[in-house]
């Protein structure tokens, strides 16, 4: 039985308290447990069935739930032992991938999680096209492994693409590693901006890639660092945030854009451009994908629904042309059949009526005045802390005072029920200074108002 995180701890909670109680013994009812742990019935549930099952407890429905007689001489501890020596040398670094995952406790601040609160969800829209969708045959059966043919056109139009240069992906981050896993061999380099995503960095470790980092500043990546990464480790893959960089906010300029479509000629290298935000532009328009600029294939475009709209609609697109656009198409058919159709109906419903432009309106809005309370809330708390103001994104790339210890800071304000980003893990190397990353788009304002000022204390 998988657990979730929760219903993990509060089972660990309840095994210890078990071993301290008789045979026999009954423990408190699921309704006071959930007062308790602050946690859901079902998640009590599910962590008493766990324990159920390995003999820890014994739940008698009408009655209650009783710790059991089974001893740890009779069903001893399984033995994972033997699984280290065989799994071998881990690819994915534990602690970034746990501070990339999570929405965090009831009753914590949510100045981190990189997705939309509830009330800037189209959540009305997506429930009626939920139910309507769910009634047509067509979201029942198999859908092409590039996608539906109406989605992939969708997606084509927002990149001067044709929709056979499109194919439809579970999400971003899944976009991600496929690229990743597809366009570059194991043992290969990935060149990548920094500061940059951390779910990149994960990506590149789970298809085997080493990291080569290029520094960035506020007009995006440095070329002529760039240029010197390219030569010194022959990558054939550069990863990109050119619209509204995750964490820092910036955009590739103009100028630096074609030195850098130019250094992917020369090299004969791919650029995985990660367009997450191009939906979450708050003032004036985003530039156009770097993919329009490109006339030859250098560039692999990922595009997403899951930020601009719902966590849970995981689906994307992949825009990429000749053999590569093709090799990545014949590849998807290894990971899974297609994505599921109705996940896809709902989304191509979404970006066919006038509901998204009306929701895009109401979501600059939102986010605009989100970002505007942190920036005053920054400005008067924080002191010393230094930003620069983003026109698009959901993040604050915060540099707090020279000799702050980010990690001590992140964990301190995780302790005062704040979560924030510790800047380290949106860097391969270590960090040229102390940096922390707020997100504005997954709490209210009057909780960013709180949260801000409650970790400004800690400074």
């Amino acid at each position: 039985m998988t657990l979730d995180n929760r219903a993990a701890l509060i089972a660990r909670t309840l095994k210890q308290q078990a071993s301290a109680m008789q045979v026999g013994e009954k423990l408190p009812s699921v309704r006071e447990l959930t007062r308790t742990h602050g946690a859901s019935a079902a998640t009590i549930s599910q962590a008493i069935t766990s324990l159920s099952a390995l003999g820890v407890l014994r739940a008698e429905p009408g009655r209650g739930t009783f710790v059991a007689g089974r001893s740890d001489t009779q069903q001893p501890e399984p033995d994972y032992a033997w699984q280290s020596s065989a799994l071998g040398r881990t690819r994915v670094d534990a602690n970034r991938a746990g501070r990339a995952g999570g929405n965090g406790a009831t009753g914590q601040v949510q100045l981190s999680w990189g997705y939309l609160a509830p009330e800037l969800q189209p959540f009305d829209e997506l429930r009626t096209l939920g139910a309507r969708c769910a009634k047509s045959h067509r979201a029942w059966t198999m859908a092409p492994p590039t996608g539906l043919h109406e989605l992939r056109q969708a997606f084509a139009a927002g990149l001067e693409a044709e929709a056979e240069d499109m194919l439809i992906m579970p999400g971003g981050q899944q976009s991600l590693v496929f690229a990743m896993r597809t366009l570059a061999d194991p043992g290969t380099t990935v060149i990548t901006e920094s500061p940059s995503y951390p779910g990149a960095t994960l990506a590149a470790q789970a298809a085997g890639l080493h990291i080569a980092a290029v520094p960035s500043d506020a007009h995006g990546i440095l070329p002529d660092k760039l240029a010197d990464a390219l030569e010194r480790t022959h990558a054939k893959l550069i990863y990109l945030q050119p619209c509204y960089a995750n964490p820092s906010g910036t955009i590739l300029s103009p100028e630096r854009r074609i030195e850098v479509l130019a250094l992917a000629k020369r090299h004969g290298a791919f650029i995985i451009e990660d367009d997450w935000a191009r939906h979450l532009s708050l003032e004036g328009k985003p530039p156009l994908p770097l993919f329009t600029q490109d006339p030859d294939g250098h560039v692999v475009s990922i595009s997403t629904l899951t930020k601009p709209a719902a966590p849970g609609l995981r689906i994307g697109a992949l825009a990429a042309r000749g053999p590569a656009g093709e090799r990545l198409r014949t590849a998807r058919i290894a990971d899974d059949m297609c994505v599921p159709p109705l996940t896809q109906e709902i989304a191509l419903g979404l970006l066919s009526s006038g509901a998204w432009p009306r929701h895009i309106k109401r979501l600059r809005t939102g986010l605009r005045e989100r970002r505007d309370a942190m920036v005053a809330e920054i400005s008067v708390t924080m002191s010393g802390a230094r930003l620069v103001i983003p026109t698009g994104g959901i993040h604050l790339w915060v540099r707090l005072p020279d000799g702050s210890d980010t990690t001590a800071f992140t964990s301190a304000a995780q302790a005062a029920g704040v979560l924030i980003g510790d800047g380290k893990h949106y860097y391969v190397d270590e960090p040229p200074a102390p940096y922390v990353r707020l997100t504005y788009s997954a709490a209210s304002i009057p909780q960013i108002q709180a949260g801000v000022r409650r970790i400004a204390t800690l400074l």
